[in-house]
């Protein structure tokens, strides 16, 4: 733990502003730099690959499923295959990178947590971090920043209280699993690379993650809160998660820990009962949490506890949220056209 601490202290030197302009809005102007990104083609990789490619940057794609990527990202992006876990050529797009964005790592929510399925989660995550930062440790392959993806599950469980990038780590799989991957991420501290950790909470959008699951008992008219409807849900937008990448990326003082949430937290009842009018669907059929639990054992203990996390570093470093509150961000999403 020593080691980890001295790292993060490491972390907070200033760092000379190679990247960026300050401008109004949400972010700041950032030159053209060469980014790798992992995890590229998924529910946050994709749209953010396209996103920095259309900004004029040079965007250079890790994957396991070359083919695959190339047709979904098109000729914008570079993309080159490795498996997250050898060594070899792959390293090479490396030696001229500006930033490394890191989001590799197997869905949390897509089947119960049982002893295999946890170490998948782990090891997606822990191992293939600890070769990506390997990789860079070397002189002529070191990038500037790392950004590097994390959950609020590192918080645990909590009550009420307000918790920002301060509060300690809770208690859990996620949280200790949390913490490995972070620790791997802050390795790369020891040799002069500022990393960022981007703990997100529930990503909003109708293509992917938890939204579409809770969006079908609603269409059928059976919507309701998981009990007991008191937990706390911090969610975030696609469209500021992605900005929230891209500002940690022009922003030089900002390293360590960073809640990739809404200022606005809102409990499951509150959730739900503005689900339900943005879409015009009653929210009355509560789902019972000990049920949820049964059907998905240790994972559902996700939607039964929840926390109340603050953007408290992004909101004091200046990034301007596009959907800080609930309603609009949820009638921006599901009234498109």
């Amino acid at each position: 733990m020593a080691k980890i601490g001295t790292a993060m202290e490491m972390t907070r030197s200033p760092v000379t502003n190679h990247l960026s302009v300050p401008r109004g809005g949400s972010g700041r102007e950032m030159r053209p730099i060469h980014i790798v990104v992992t995890g590229g083609t998924g529910f946050i990789g994709r749209p953010l690959c396209a996103s920095l490619s259309q900004e004029g940057h040079r965007v250079t794609l890790l994957t396991r499923r070359r083919e695959e990527a190339q047709r979904s990202c098109g000729s914008t992006v570079t993309v080159v295959e490795w498996n997250g876990r050898e060594t070899g050529a792959w390293e090479h797009c490396l030696e001229d990178a500006d930033a490394v964005i890191n989001l590799a790592g197997a869905p949390i929510a897509d089947g119960r947590w049982t002893d295999v399925h946890k170490r998948l989660l782990t090891e997606s995550r822990v191992l293939t971090t600890r070769l990506l930062v390997a990789a860079m440790s070397r002189p002529s392959l070191k990038p500037r920043t790392l950004v590097s993806a994390s959950g609020i599950g590192y918080y645990g469980a909590s009550d009420d209280r307000v918790l920002d990038e301060g509060a300690a780590r809770g208690q859990g799989f996620l949280a200790d699993l949390c913490l490995a991957w972070e620790a791997e991420a802050l390795r790369a501290a020891e040799f002069g690379v500022r990393v960022v950790m981007l703990r997100t909470g529930m990503v909003l959008e109708q293509d992917g993650g938890a939204l579409p699951k809770m969006l079908l008992p609603f269409r059928l008219f059976a919507g309701g809160p998981i009990m007991p409807g008191t937990q706390w849900m911090s969610w975030v937008h696609r469209r500021d998660h992605i900005g929230l990448i891209q500002w940690v990326l022009t922003a030089p003082n900002v390293s360590g820990p960073v809640n990739a949430v809404a200022p606005e937290a809102v409990t499951m009842n509150r959730f739900c009962e503005v689900l339900g009018r943005v879409i015009h669907r009653p929210s009355w059929l509560p789902v019972p949490g000990f049920a949820l639990q049964v059907a998905m054992g240790e994972l559902g203990t996700l939607m039964t506890t929840g926390q109340r996390i603050s953007p408290a570093k992004a909101l004091a470093g200046g990034y301007v949220f596009h959907f800080p509150t609930l309603e609009p961000a949820l009638r921006a999403i599901l009234t498109k056209g």
